[in-house]
């Protein structure tokens, strides 16, 4: 008995020290899995919400999206499938063995007959189709971007981008006017000089950018041909 006891200690503290290792390396791969599961979902909220972003800016400039590609489909044989090359080679033809031709009598040609013309038929006329009334064009309707210029021009002092929403909201309900749209669309006006972005506090107002007057236009004008 001591002497079989001995082999089997040694055995199963092999199996110990061997599931011992096992589950320490199945314990880092569950943290290196769970690792890049992070950072994966934590990438694709970054790119879902870029993707937001881009979409209000595409609707904001009036973008329209790119159509798909349209797919061709494979050629398909008699049987549904596609068709697979012929691997066969041709076999060396025989040449086939020439026949005496049959002489056959000529046969006599009658006279042609002369055309005979047809008689002239009258044409026939239609009846004029009543034309259709012509209806109506829609105008178009004006962009984003000219109703945010429009009612800016309209006010006195710096409007921010929630009031510019709420206005053109209540005036255009049927177009659902979003905050985060018209303001991508006020910054992309002070991008284009056509307004001026002022900070009071926390909080961000809007001005229309004023075009220059007729009078100093024409002086400009006017020293540049003395000149």
């Amino acid at each position: 008995m001591p002497e079989t006891a001995g082999p089997v200690t040694e055995l199963a503290s092999q199996y110990v020290s061997q599931v011992t290792k096992d589950l320490e390396q199945n314990v880092k791969e569950q943290e290196r899995v769970t690792a890049e599961i992070a950072a994966l979902q934590e990438r694709l909220a970054a790119l879902q919400h870029d993707h937001a972003i881009l979409l209000n800016m595409q609707q904001a400039l009036g973008i329209a999206a790119p159509a798909p590609a349209p797919v061709v489909p494979a050629p398909r044989g008699k049987s549904g499938g596609a068709r697979r090359p012929d691997t066969k080679k041709p076999g060396p033809k025989k040449p086939a063995a020439k026949k005496p031709a049959a002489r056959k009598p000529a046969a006599k040609k009658a006279p042609a007959k002369p055309a005979q013309p047809e008689p002239a038929q009258p044409a026939q006329q239609q009846p004029a189709q009543p034309s259709q009334p012509a209806q109506p064009t829609q105008p178009a309707q004006p962009t984003l971007v000219e109703l945010v210029r429009r009612y800016l021009t309209e006010q006195n002092e710096p409007r921010s981008a929630a009031e510019v929403a709420e206005a053109l909201g209540r005036t255009y309900p049927e177009r659902a006017v979003q905050t985060k749209v018209v303001r991508t669309t006020l910054e992309n006006l002070v991008a284009r000089n056509g307004a001026h972005r002022s900070k009071q506090g926390s909080s961000v107002f809007y001005t229309v950018a004023a075009e220059p007057a007729p009078e100093t236009a024409e002086k400009a004008e006017g020293a540049d041909t003395t000149e």
